[in-house]
């Protein structure tokens, strides 16, 4: 297998000497990627895949020892070198404790950083020997998704067979899901990425207006259409126009809709002439489109259009495994964001997160995670969680049986709470001690 060229990046708040290492390594053959700060460092690491991390030191807000520290626990196979204008033994000790393999001093010469890059993959490649065979690394990445698990795969694998064609998509799955993200990564992952993508809320638009929204109308169509105007399709030409909670579409629309599919042509509203249009139908739902045929609230011949390709986008609590790859990523994000530095959170914690059921499912998590971080002061603990979540307990499921017998169950439960006593559990229960002791005998 052929050998490839090594992903760097270097981090500098310093522009020049991004340039300067740039230009270098460029040079050496190297393919380089630059960041400003470490926050612009994180994004690139999330989508990327790097060889050779080259960092400075002092940087604002966020500096180079904690971008070190996080890269050493989440990409320990990773080698580090480190550039500073501001040497010291204390600062040499510490890079090295981070886990950076040289230290660079500002300013080095051109034959200076390509022995320290040298020895930087030669202890890299003792780590992992095949490190510079072509290799696809596993990842847990897609566009913005994160996950590990089964059904994660299951969507992955289908939207690599559908990235490269203009097939129409339906995503079905619960509110919060990531639907949007999955049209998202079909179009930005595929051959088709530098055309638009528009997202459309159907349920956000009234229904007097959708059709002039959606196909844009010409001058005097109707009180207040002053000049002619382009609606979504045209400014989707080319590219993927996404329509989020299909079902809420009115019956003129989905007609209209219907017709843009077939036969590849909208017209606009007050307008007599049809217009060509090349682009791809991704829709969403979190409705039961059938249920809404059998009460004629949708087109059944529209649905069959919209069907091509089906995407069931599973629920948070089928997929428990990937909420720590979810709470790393809102980590990231929120952390950077609020705190100028990356958080942690604690193993008890994230055992808390694993046992909820999240009927919000990830956009319930990525709230929880960023309340966290906002009242967090270093590492997130339960504590740090709402009381909800933390007093929350899953039972086993039990068979059915007769109220009498879960009236039964309560009494004792009452009972024992009180220690006994009668008059505490009369209260609690809201009957007198004549309906208790019968409820006993």
């Amino acid at each position: 297998m052929a050998l490839r060229k090594e992903n760097i990046l270097i981090v500098d708040d310093d522009i020049d000497i991004l340039e300067l290492l740039q230009r270098h390594l460029r040079s050496m053959d190297y393919h380089t990627y630059k960041a400003v700060s470490v926050k612009e460092a994180l994004f690139i690491l999330k989508d990327t895949f790097i060889d050779l991390l080259i960092t400075d030191i002092q940087m604002p807000e966020v500096d180079g020892l904690q971008l070190l520290k996080f890269t050493n626990e989440h990409y320990p196979e990773m080698p580090k070198l480190v550039v500073t204008g501001y040497p010291s033994v204390d600062g040499a000790l510490e890079t090295f404790k981070s886990g950076a393999i040289d230290y660079l001093t500002k300013p080095f010469t051109k034959a200076e950083l390509a022995q320290a890059v040298e020895k930087a993959f030669i202890h890299g490649q003792k780590r992992k020997p095949n490190k510079t065979v072509e290799t696809k690394p596993t990842t847990t990445n897609y566009g913005e998704m994160v996950g590990a698990s089964e059904g994660f795969q299951k969507v992955t694998n289908i939207i690599d067979r559908v990235k490269d064609n203009k097939a129409t998509v339906l995503i079905k799955g619960e509110s919060g899901t990531g639907k949007e993200l999955v049209a998202r990564a079909i179009h930005y992952s595929g051959k088709f990425s530098r055309a638009p993508f528009i997202a459309v809320n159907c349920g956000a638009i009234p229904e007097n207006l959708q059709e002039a929204e959606l196909f844009g109308y010409t001058k005097g169509a109707f009180t207040g259409a002053n000049e002619n105007r382009n609606g979504f399709f045209q400014a989707a030409q080319g590219g993927t126009l996404f329509f989020d909670e299909i079902g809420t579409a009115s019956l003129a629309v989905q007609t209209k809709l219907l017709r843009a599919l077939q036969e590849k042509e909208i017209t606009k509203v007050g307008s007599q002439k049809g217009e060509r249009v090349d682009i791809r139908i991704i829709a969403a739902t979190n409705a039961d489109l059938k249920e809404d045929i059998k009460g004629k609230n949708f087109r059944e011949d529209l649905y069959y259009r919209l069907t091509v390709v089906e995407i069931e986008v599973p629920p948070l609590r089928e997929r428990k495994t990937d909420i720590p790859l979810l709470v790393e990523k809102f980590l990231r994000k929120y952390g950077v964001e609020y705190k100028d530095r990356l958080l942690r959170m604690s193993p008890g914690a994230l055992e808390v997160l694993q046992r909820y059921h999240w009927p919000g499912n990830i956009r319930e998590l990525e709230n929880i995670v960023q309340r966290a971080v906002i009242m967090s002061d270093g590492l997130i603990d339960v504590n740090d969680l709402p009381d909800f979540l933390k007093y929350q307990i899953e039972f086993p499921e039990k068979d059915f049986v007769p109220l009498r017998e879960m009236e039964k169950e309560y009494v004792k439960r009452v009972l024992l709470h009180t220690q006994g006593n009668k008059t505490k559990a009369a209260e609690i229960l809201q009957i007198d001690r004549k309906t208790l002791r019968d409820k006993l005998d």
